[in-house]
């Protein structure tokens, strides 16, 4: 009987993914918060500026967290970086894109309203977005190959 069991609970495979991701993107989140506020306030770097290099943060974070921690009985190739990236962008247009509806197509303008829109249901969708993506484009399982069959090459 494995320690958890004995507890009396046990954690399923697809319960340590997603709590596994959620820990990589907390501790994303942090990191692209600090820096922006950091940048923004005591370096005074324009907000746009201040975002970009902020968002590259925190997408370098998330991807080594789940490489590392989330997926990291997966194989993992740096260049995979790349498609986690825009998996990310995917992300962050989902976010601006509730923003967009929500302020200029609806008309509420209030700084609760751009929190809710944004920060509220823009994350819920994007963060979907991003499991899905990472789960699915980024970390895929690799076929498994029997011991002693011929190894072949794909592209």
């Amino acid at each position: 009987m494995r320690g958890r069991e004995r507890l009396g609970f046990s954690v399923s495979a697809r319960g340590r993914e997603l709590l596994g991701f959620a820990v990589a993107g907390l501790a994303a989140y942090g990191a692209d918060l600090a820096l922006f506020l950091w940048l923004r306030g005591p370096l005074g770097l324009d907000p746009i500026a201040a975002k970009i290099c902020s968002f590259l943060a925190g997408c370098t974070v998330a991807y080594l967290g789940n490489a590392l921690g989330t997926y990291r009985r997966r194989a993992v190739a740096l260049r995979e970086y790349a498609t986690f990236f825009a998996v990310n962008l995917a992300g962050a247009a989902v976010q601006l894109l509730c923003l967009g509806v929500s302020h200029y197509g609806l008309g509420l303008t209030s700084a609760r309203a751009d929190t809710v829109s944004g920060l509220g249901v823009g994350m819920v969708l994007a963060t979907f977005l991003r499991f899905w993506g990472n789960r699915t484009l980024v970390f895929r399982p690799h076929p498994v190959v029997p011991r002693g069959a011929p190894r072949t090459w794909t592209g």
